[in-house]
């Protein structure tokens, strides 16, 4: 093998090695944003689920068996619209710390 195709397979190689490694980082963003996105949908739910725990009554926040299963369907998904409209702005800062331990920059 001559010189000149010696350095292009080295020059290759070495563009793999970066390609993969970028594909790692895009992958651990992606589980980070999911994760951080999920972990907000979590808080906001136990929120919602405090604000209804004292309320009594009929209608959609009674407290009978069958109204709290629908409640915390409800909840639910309250929860998961507003995390995914934004939310309070937790994920942000969860995201941002689970790059920040796997050794990853945000940018």
């Amino acid at each position: 093998m001559s010189g000149a195709a010696q350095l292009g397979a080295s020059l290759s190689s070495l563009g793999d090695a970066q390609n993969s490694q970028i594909e790692a980082m895009l992958k651990i963003k992606g589980k980070a944003k999911s994760a951080a996105s999920e972990f907000e949908a979590m808080f906001l739910n136990s929120m919602f689920e405090q604000m209804n725990t004292k309320v009594d009554g009929d209608g959609p926040f009674g407290a009978s068996g069958a109204l709290k299963v629908w409640r915390s369907f409800l909840t639910n998904q309250y929860s998961q619209m507003f995390a995914k409209a934004g939310g309070v702005g937790i994920a942000k800062h969860v995201y941002d710390e689970l790059l920040k331990l796997q050794g990853v920059n945000a940018s």
